[in-house]
């Protein structure tokens, strides 16, 4: 008994030392500072960058002003991988960028000049660069170049980005993510620090708060107030409830959806050079529209009303306009946010139980007309119909 219980005792801490050892030798391999380079690259200072799983290896000459770098970050073999330095400030804007990237199946590093967030092309920066080269091993890509910088430059904003694509010989855009917004800062040459920013955080926030407003808005609520108008105004005992159920829940989906489209607007201001075509042209008419249809509510005739039957038709139709423009610039914010791939599953779901609500009411709506039909039809005849 006790040779097995002393024998078990042994592997369990066996088992326990080699995996601290384990943990403790990845821990180390995932510093700069164990980081080794080909062609005998040594460099005097290396900073784990926060962000991307990225790390910066760096040497200042102050006798030249020449900035020796490499920069290496986590990649897939068909994305991208950028180092940049901005002279007004850390954002990518402005940015004078180094990009490898795998070209006709080969490594390669071009410059960039970061004037747009979209069409960009190799050009030349600011800065001298020379002693270029590429890697791409055990899934990171990494940069090296030698920068000249101008004497009084000492500290220096950077920012670095991945991507997961390269189109036509052109990096495409990266993820708008956390780690991609926040992946900028600070680097002092001659003390051999660096800083990082984390502003993006608060756009993120605000990015993800306009999302919300407007997947409830027009993507929930405003479907949701054409069913009740479209089905329960069916039964008689649900008159006058279903109006103002109508009423109060796009009432609802429109405030909600105007604070929806403040923070949008807010958004692009805030975002120059930046710009979702698409997006921002359905949300600027899906608002119009959704203007002009509340204030329906005001210009509505009575029931008996010759131009009733007009107004009726351009009402449900601006409705279904609204409805399917709600959807679609919802999955547009979706594509250009990049969420977790759970919440476009859950939108998917709600959409799929509002329209399983919809053929369920619509058949039910069916079977109770038809029965009013029906019993209308079979009334007694009284004879006065048909007298001359």
């Amino acid at each position: 008994m006790a040779s097995s219980f002393s024998s078990s005792s042994a592997v369990l801490l066996l088992g326990f030392v080699l995996n601290l050892f384990l943990q403790i030798n990845l821990s180390h391999s995932l510093t700069c500072s164990s980081q080794q380079f080909s062609s005998n690259r040594i460099y005097e200072y290396c900073n784990d960058l926060p962000e991307l799983s990225s790390y910066l290896h760096w040497t200042y000459d102050s006798s030249n002003s020449s900035l020796k770098i490499a920069f290496l970050a986590s990649s897939k073999a068909d994305g991208w991988v950028a180092w940049s330095i901005n002279p007004q400030a850390p954002k990518m804007l402005g940015a004078q960028a180094l990009i490898a990237y795998k070209l006709d199946g080969n490594m390669t590093l071009n410059t960039f000049n970061v004037t747009s967030y979209k069409g960009i092309a190799p050009s030349k920066i600011a800065y001298e660069v020379w002693d270029t080269a590429a890697e791409y091993s055990d899934g990171l890509m990494r940069i090296f170049a030698t920068i000249g910088l101008p004497g009084q430059m000492t500290t220096i904003n950077q920012v670095w980005q991945v991507g997961t694509a390269v189109s036509n010989g052109i990096p495409s855009a990266h993820a708008i993510l956390t780690a991609n917004l926040n992946s900028k800062g600070t680097l002092d040459l001659l003390k051999g620090q660096s800083s990082s920013t984390t502003g993006g955080n608060d756009k993120l926030r605000r990015k993800n708060i306009h999302g919300i407003l407007n997947a409830v808005s027009w993507g929930i609520l405003f479907p949701f107030g054409a069913i009740i108008a479209r089905y329960l105004r069916t039964f008689q005992s649900a008159d006058p409830a279903w109006f103002y159920l109508h009423v109060s829940c796009q009432s609802s989906s429109y405030v909600v959806g105007v604070a929806g489209w403040g923070t949008g607007l807010k958004l692009g201001s805030e975002s120059e050079g930046v710009v979702y075509k698409a997006h921002r042209n359905i949300g600027i008419a899906l608002f119009c529209a959704a203007t002009v249809q509340i204030f329906a509510l005001f210009l509505r005739p009575k029931k008996d009303h010759k131009y009733r039957k007009y107004w009726n038709v351009y009402h449900h139709g601006l409705g279904y306009i609204i409805i399917i423009l709600g959807i679609i610039n919802v999955f547009k914010g979706l594509d250009i946010l990049v969420p977790a791939q759970k919440w476009k599953k859950a939108y998917v779901i709600v959409l799929i139980v509002l329209g399983a609500i919809a053929l369920l009411l619509e058949a039910v709506t069916w079977v109770v007309v038809l029965k009013r039909k029906s019993g209308k039809s079979t009334k007694p005849y009284d004879g006065t119909n048909g007298r001359q």
